[in-house]
């Protein structure tokens, strides 16, 4: 589960993606509702990320994995603060990953993973976040083609990491007998995922799948990430749309 973003550029990552959410959301009315998350408030959204991000870093510090926080039960402060909250998070995550060493085995809920795990565990999540909070703002949403790409194959990293099924118990349901998903983005080499009797596996290269996604790599995230659907007008997909549907169906985080 190796990033191709090395440690600088999931820093700068963050930072880019943390500042587009507290552009978004600063201000805001803390009440509006996140319709790409229905049941959260606005409020609730931005707990979340600061939350995570102090989470992440207290868990490198102690080198063990911690329960998850609740985000029902973060405290953001006013709207006017959001922005300095959220960075300040971000930083603290950050500076503790430079501090322990990005290659310094901690705690994870797959076993002992290098901490810069948790670096690109959060980019990923603030990345899909930060889609949510524009959606919630009617602000624009802009995301490199790296990170993108990126957040993809994390994704595809926890759903074929071994014993995943264990904390994921709705992810056995994946498994195959050999059927072929593809992801084709427009200008990057695409992404293809094999349904085994053991779980899912996933190769980067040329897409020839039983069904296939085509679009942005950004479209593409948001359609992994189940944030827009798969006849929305930005993608186009050929094939088995049943196995497509089957895929979306049983991948939620």
């Amino acid at each position: 589960m190796t990033s191709t973003l090395d440690t600088a550029r999931l820093v700068e990552g963050l930072r880019e993606q943390t500042e587009g959410f507290a552009r978004a959301v600063s201000g805001r009315d803390p009440d509006t509702r996140v319709p790409t998350c229905p049941d959260w408030p606005l409020r609730t959204l931005v707990g979340h990320i600061g939350q995570e991000h102090r989470w992440a870093a207290e868990l490198l510090r102690k080198g063990e994995q911690l329960p998850s926080p609740d985000p029902w039960q973060a405290e953001p402060g006013t709207p006017d603060g959001w922005a300095p909250w959220l960075r300040e998070g971000a930083e603290e995550l950050i500076r503790t990953v430079r501090e322990t060493g990005p290659d310094t085995e901690t705690g994870t809920f797959l076993g002992p993973r290098p901490g810069s795990f948790w670096l690109r565990r959060m980019l990923s999540d603030t990345c899909v976040h930060h889609y949510d909070a524009a959606v919630a703002t009617d602000t624009a949403f802009e995301i490199a083609d790296d990170l993108a790409a990126d957040v993809i194959s994390e994704a595809m990293d926890l759903m074929s990491a071994p014993g995943v099924a264990a904390i994921r118990p709705g992810w056995a349901e994946l498994r195959g007998h050999g059927e072929r998903l593809g992801f084709r983005p427009r200008s990057l080499a695409g992404w293809v995922v094999i349904r085994t009797s053991e779980g899912l596996r996933w190769e980067r290269g040329p897409v020839e799948a039983d069904v296939v996604v085509s679009g942005t790599v950004t479209d593409l995230m948001l359609v992994i990430s189940r944030r827009v659907p798969p006849d929305d007008d930005r993608v186009t997909v050929t094939g088995d749309r049943a196995l497509l549907d089957h895929w979306l169906a049983h991948t939620a985080f």
